[in-house]
């Protein structure tokens, strides 16, 4: 039984792990993506708490500011960005 809960502590470990640096790596822009609209990226955004919603939102919008619009997730009501960055 001890077993079995250490393997399945270690496979969510890394799922967590997993899961985190590829949505690091979209908020980070990384890749130089052209856009911010990466399917995968826009899903574990919707998973994230809030907190780390926002931080990554205004992430992107550092990396993307003006040329785009946002995406799902962080846009506000009227289709701007949620968080603006001052500035």
């Amino acid at each position: 039984m001890k077993k079995s809960l250490t393997i399945l502590a270690v496979v969510a470990f890394a799922a967590v792990i997993v899961l985190g640096g590829r949505y690091y790596i979209w908020v980070a822009n990384i890749g130089n993506a052209a856009t911010p609209f990466d399917e995968v990226g826009i899903g574990l955004h919707a998973y994230m708490p809030g907190f780390v919603q926002d931080w990554g939102c205004a992430k992107l919008q550092e990396s993307f500011g003006t040329q785009t619009l946002p995406p799902y997730g962080c846009a506000a009501a009227d289709g701007r960005w949620k968080s603006p960055i001052a500035g």
